[in-house]
């Protein structure tokens, strides 16, 4: 079993860490509606107070925050110590949104609500590309009988473009690119795999079907719900699994290589950090806690 060290504690939901040059990490707290700078003396220093629900999370290339905010789509439960996200609760959702955080002053900014009239309902993690563009998924809520059906969102870091590239989706969550930038990937929650597709151009994929067993990477057996995602440079996606509390490698031809056990069901978050991107940072979300392992593989580097 792998090795954890304990970098913070007594977190609120915590997930999305993004590692810092300067040794830090920032990541969420979903469940404490702020964002959080994990200093390398493993002091606190709220960023920024998120109404709603923050969720995922990256650095953008004019070097501020992109947050995708759920709205609040998931109420707090608590079960032998460990926190689950709970039912959706309408008198506390606010809409979901993608947002500016500016690292230093913690001034928060709404870029999109909306796509094409339609709500923006519960985005839930982000990644650039090589062009200074945003791809989010939308992971929508559910309550009573809803259940969304939702989609990919490709969007510009001014305001000016926004657009739904696929569609439709069930519940897709972590997302990343692979080293050469012209695969997507991409977790579905509840179905337990990872879908992908082929970047054509700019904010394009070829035409996709999650009907067709080539946009399949990978799906896992049994109770196993899959959460946020990162990928290394061997282009193995490292997708953080629930339930079967770990991380999950699986190669870019998908064979599944590994799963490294972190004893918490609501393993939800990895990102790759230190000199070597040897340095595995990842979010113990039903503990409340950020770890940090040594990973075999380098991570990829990230475009910002």
């Amino acid at each position: 079993m792998a090795e954890f060290v304990d970098i913070a504690s007594d977190l609120r939901f915590p997930e999305a860490p993004v590692a810092l040059p300067d040794g830090s990490v920032v990541l969420v707290e979903m469940m404490g509606r702020c964002i959080t700078q994990i200093l390398a003396d493993g002091t606190k220093r709220i960023v920024a107070e998120i109404a709603g629900g923050p969720n995922g999370l990256a650095l953008g290339p004019d070097g501020a925050l992109y947050l995708c905010n759920n709205g609040g789509s998931f109420s707090k439960q608590v079960f032998n110590g460990i926190t689950y996200p709970g039912p959706f609760d309408p008198k506390t959702y606010i809409g979901g949104r993608i947002q500016r955080v500016d690292l230093k002053t913690g001034a928060v900014e709404d870029l999109y609500t909306h796509c094409d009239g339609h709500e923006l309902r519960g985005p839930n993690d982000i990644v650039f590309d090589q062009h200074g563009g945003m791809w989010f998924t939308e992971h929508g809520i559910r309550h009573g009988r809803v259940f969304d059906l939702t989609g990919i969102y490709y969007a510009k870091t001014d305001g000016s473009l926004i657009r739904e590239v696929i569609f439709p989706c069930q519940a897709p969550n972590g997302i990343g690119l692979s080293p050469d930038g012209k695969t997507l990937y991409w977790a579905e929650t509840f179905n337990g795999r990872v879908l992908k597709a082929n970047i054509i151009g700019e904010g394009e994929v070829e035409k996709f079907s999650s009907r067709d067993p080539r946009n399949c990477l990978a799906g896992l057996p049994g109770l196993q719900y899959l959460d946020s995602l990162a990928v290394d440079s061997d282009g193995n996606v490292c997708v953080a699994t629930l339930m079967n509390g770990g991380i999950t490698v699986i190669s870019p031809t998908g064979e599944i290589l590994e799963h490294v056990a972190t004893n918490d069901p609501i393993t939800t978050n990895i990102c790759f950090g230190g000199a070597d991107l040897r340095t595995a940072y990842i979010t113990l979300s039903g503990l409340g806690k950020l770890v940090a392992t040594s990973w075999p593989r380098s991570g990829l580097k990230l475009n910002f």
